[in-house]
């Protein structure tokens, strides 16, 4: 059973998002050709320790670093490295915070300028795939009325949606029910109850939907080598619609013009 709500534990949920998205914001500062993904995992880190934080995902099941950086074919889960970031690059950073118990979890893909057309429009519409899914959201809605917004939208320019991995609940766990499919039916799923809160993430594919899982353990990729991008809120189920409790805000509000940045 999906765990209901209260409204503290929502808002706990809420500030832990909302400093998610202040650490991409200054992860995406300092992102431009030659920078390792390691370097940038180590600004994420101090950034949320230098907040009373901790990092969600540095640990969890072996996880060593406390961000998700995915490039280009990565679809998620791409740990950070010696990997220099280069022009026309997509990045997809997936970040988790852990405070006072509870989880924020939030993800944003950017452009290393200058950036194909094709890639600009895979990021721009996988952002809109996300706000698409939230839009239909009401206390009453099933999982599948949110999979099959996000697929028919992607899927009417040509993408595919990833099946393997999908969004979940979000609370005093990272992972918690119910799982939120990117595809699906309507009327088809789990029921969307008030209180409940989840992370919804489209991860959309230029080629085909099928991916592989490296040696690593971790890292996923694109079976055909084709760039994926990666966009995540956490949303609470309100009877008239989502709440959402984590913020692009502050990503879109960062000058930097080395990358492109989707609004």
């Amino acid at each position: 059973m999906a765990l209901i709500k209260t409204e503290i534990e929502i808002e706990k949920i809420r500030t832990s998002s909302l400093l998610v998205g202040k650490t991409i914001a200054e992860v995406a500062r300092h992102i431009k050709p030659g920078v390792t993904t390691l370097a940038l995992d180590k600004i994420a880190e101090e950034f949320i320790r230098d907040h009373k934080a901790k990092p969600a995902f540095k640990g969890y099941h072996g996880f060593p670093a406390t961000l998700c950086i995915s490039v280009n074919e990565v679809v998620v889960h791409g740990i950070p490295g010696k990997r220099e970031l280069k022009e026309g690059d997509l990045i997809s950073i997936d970040c988790g915070t852990i405070i006072d118990g509870y989880f924020g979890d939030s993800a944003f893909s950017f452009g290393l300028v200058p950036v194909a057309v094709e890639l600009e429009l895979l990021m721009k519409r996988t952002h809109d795939s996300l706000l698409k899914g939230i839009a239909i959201i009401a206390a009453g809605k099933r999982v599948g009325d949110i999979g099959y917004e996000v697929q028919t939208y992607v899927e009417s320019f040509g993408y595919t949606v990833v099946r393997d991995l999908v969004g979940h609940g979000l609370g005093s766990s990272l992972h918690e029910k119910p799982e939120v499919p990117n595809y699906g039916r309507k009327g088809n799923g789990a029921k969307l109850e008030a209180g409940m809160v989840i992370c919804i993430e489209p991860m959309i594919n230029l080629g085909t939907r099928q991916v592989t899982q490296e040696n690593d353990g971790w890292t996923i990729r694109t079976m055909d080598r084709k760039p994926s991008a990666h966009f995540e809120h956490a949303v609470v189920i309100r009877n008239n619609g989502a709440d959402i409790l984590s913020s692009f805000s502050e990503i879109e509000q960062v000058i930097n013009p080395d990358i492109l940045i989707t609004r």
